[in-house]
């Protein structure tokens, strides 16, 4: 993991040294967020596949910091975390922890992870479409245009805005057209000089 290995809270110190179980128990039990995070990193660096469903349970922690360190347990994790990340996307009914799924799913960048960021771009959530975006603009999968084009006209500036910086990645003529008229209907000055980034 880029970030390193995090500084053992007071008391975690012993963390280090339990079993799968017990790093869940505490991931469960524990009121204090840099313990929960600490084991949920202990959980990442277990490498036991019984560690992948609470791992995607702490996406939806109360804690960002926890959060966090669950989306990045998770790409460590691999190809093996695909299919559950891919249901939290589908189906958690926290926000938070289908954003995070979400920017697992664009770090992992396997072809695997296209149709459910796909999915993503149809979220009711703007954090969330704008992180599927995201996610497909690491891929770089031209299957991604289409659905892509679509978001153009969202309601929100900032999606509109990662949606036009993802066409200009994945590139194509398709997506070409869809930004030029995007920029000239487009209303917001920011998201038209991201437009005209895009294009160049």
């Amino acid at each position: 993991m880029a970030e390193g290995k995090p500084i053992p809270p007071k008391g975690a110190e012993t963390l280090d040294r339990q079993g799968t179980d017990m790093l869940v128990q505490t991931f469960h039990s524990d009121a204090d967020p840099a313990i929960r995070r600490y084991a949920v990193y202990l959980l990442g660096k277990s490498g036991d596949p019984l560690a992948l469903r609470p791992l995607v349970e702490a996406l939806a922690d109360p804690e960002k910091t926890v959060r966090e360190q669950a989306m990045l347990s998770l790409v460590d994790s691999g190809r093996s975390a695909i299919t559950p990340l891919t249901d939290a996307l589908a189906k958690d009914p926290k926000w938070e922890a289908r954003y995070r799924a979400a920017e697992a799913l664009g770090k992992l960048a396997d072809e695997e992870v296209l149709m459910p960021l796909i999915r993503g771009l149809n979220d009711k959530r703007d954090h969330v479409r704008y992180m599927a975006a995201k996610g497909l603009m690491m891929l770089g999968d031209s299957r991604a245009i289409e659905p892509l084009i679509i978001l153009l006209a969202d309601e929100n500036r900032v999606v509109r805005m990662m949606t036009a910086r993802a066409l200009s990645a994945i590139g194509g003529e398709r997506g070409h057209r869809a930004l030029e008229a995007a920029l000239s209907s487009e209303q917001d000055e920011e998201v038209k000089n991201v437009l005209r980034e895009a294009l160049q």
